[in-house]
């Protein structure tokens, strides 16, 4: 007989205020809870610089909101208690959730740092009815290990992290398909898992405010104003359907890599470090070309003597940009890189992910996601008009021991780099600096 379908979203409550608070009790019992005054991960507090990553419960009553500017989160809370991140402590505490999941399933999908599906069909039986079980393992994180969670019930990965948003925080919900109508369909649509500021503003310019309004438009409708595939996954979730499953999913790549034998040997950085750009285009064009991000970042060289290097990095967030590639891949040459002269330079891009599910990192300032816009903004116009329309300046230079975009016949095909068919949510071709088109007009 067939199991029916049951899976649990997890999502730690203000994640990093959370473990900040439980480690800084572990050290010292008779500290102050920062969870019982107004208090916030973010920035440097004395130049007020960075943003709030995570926000106490008491933070929230004065409006202060994960990821605005930490500025603006003093000025509604002055007495704002903000306190540097700490990323081993976290990833340390997410490890801890994760083993003690693993006690309930084998079947674990590690969405982001604080949040995890489990696939609980095969092993519900071993515990008891989904929403006992579900606030066993609610309480038992809170007892083990000191912070609480929310956890969504539901047959699906969609309607599981939709359950877990509803009523924080320490909170079970379930969201099966009898009960969308009541708890899923009369949110706004911006509610909607995988619908942005872009897709909300198009939406509700047809007159759709609603999830509900949404899942009973004709399908058809959408497709001219959002774009064929978004539009077909955005009503679907309206609906309620996702057939993805919990699983570590083969990736399309296991890596995705490009490296060139230079025409003469390079022994500055300043030229290595144009070399590593050149490459990073190709290798980024193409994670957003599949629709992939990586979680690591390589740099190979093989120098005059014909002796092998390579260094690598984990990123703190998975990603697709050309631009945190580079800064990464020029990071780990100048640390391993004696200036013994090179012959090539690789970079390659492993641990590979689809990015439907992905989270936006909240240690990602405005300037990185204007350039990530900027970047697929640049991959819709090569993709229209050729991959030589349009440069960055620093590659204008006749001398140039690159071409803009290495091995860009093998990498960037047209085929490869065609137009993002997630539509509304890649961002518009605004501003493009640093590039110009045809070695003329500035973008």
């Amino acid at each position: 007989m067939a199991q029916s379908p049951l899976v649990f979203h997890i999502d730690v409550n203000s994640a990093f205020l959370s473990w900040e608070s439980v480690y800084r009790l572990t050290e010292d019992p008779e500290a102050l809870d920062l969870r019982t005054i107004p208090s916030a991960v973010g920035g440097d507090a004395a130049s007020r610089h960075g943003i709030v990553l995570a926000k106490s419960t008491p933070a929230k009553k004065y409006g202060v909101t994960t990821g605005e500017p930490l500025v603006q989160a003093l000025r509604k809370c002055p007495g704002l208690c903000v306190v540097p991140s700490r990323f081993d402590v976290y990833i340390h505490y997410s490890t801890l959730l994760m083993n003690l999941l693993s006690d309930y399933t084998p079947d674990i999908e590690k969405f982001s740092i604080d949040e995890a599906f489990l696939d609980m069909s095969s092993t519900i039986h071993l515990f008891g009815d989904p929403w006992t079980t579900a606030n066993q393992i609610r309480e038992r994180i809170c007892r083990e290990l000191g912070f609480t969670v929310n956890i969504g019930i539901a047959p699906n990965k969609l309607l599981a992290k939709m359950a877990s948003d509803f009523r924080k925080p320490d909170m079970c919900h379930t969201l099966f398909p009898d009960e969308i109508p009541e708890k899923m369909w009369p949110l706004p649509i911006r509610e909607l898992f995988f619908v942005g500021r872009s897709a909300q503003n198009k939406l509700e310019g047809i007159g759709i405010h609603t999830i509900g309004q949404l899942a009973a438009c004709n399908v058809e409708l959408l497709k001219p104003i959002l774009g064929e595939k978004y539009a077909l996954q955005i009503h679907d979730y309206a609906c309620g359907i996702d057939h993805s499953p919990v699983a570590e999913r083969e990736p399309i790549n296991k890596g995705y890599g490009n490296s060139t034998t230079l025409s003469r040997d390079v022994d500055d950085l300043d030229t290595a470090f144009n070399v590593l750009l050149s490459l990073c285009e190709t290798v980024g064009a193409r994670l957003r070309a599949d629709h992939v991000i990586c979680d690591c970042v390589c740099v190979e060289i093989k120098d005059w003597d014909f002796h092998v290097q390579s260094h690598q990095t984990t990123l703190n967030s998975p990603t697709d940009s050309t631009t945190v590639l580079y800064e990464n891949a020029c990071r780990l040459l100048k640390e391993f890189w004696d200036r013994t002269p090179l012959r090539l330079i690789g970079v390659r891009a492993t641990k590979i992910s689809d990015d439907e599910f992905s989270q936006i990192s909240l240690f990602e300032s405005e300037q990185s996601r204007k350039m990530k816009e900027m970047e697929k903004a640049v991959d819709q116009i090569r993709s229209k008009f050729g991959t030589d329309i349009i440069k960055r300046a620093s590659f204008l230079k006749k001398d140039s021991i690159v071409d803009h975009a290495a091995s860009k016949q093998k990498h960037l095909s047209h085929s490869a780099l065609k137009e993002d068919e997630k539509g509304s949510e890649g961002g518009g071709a605004g501003k493009v600096r640093d590039y110009k088109r045809g070695g003329n007009e500035t973008y």
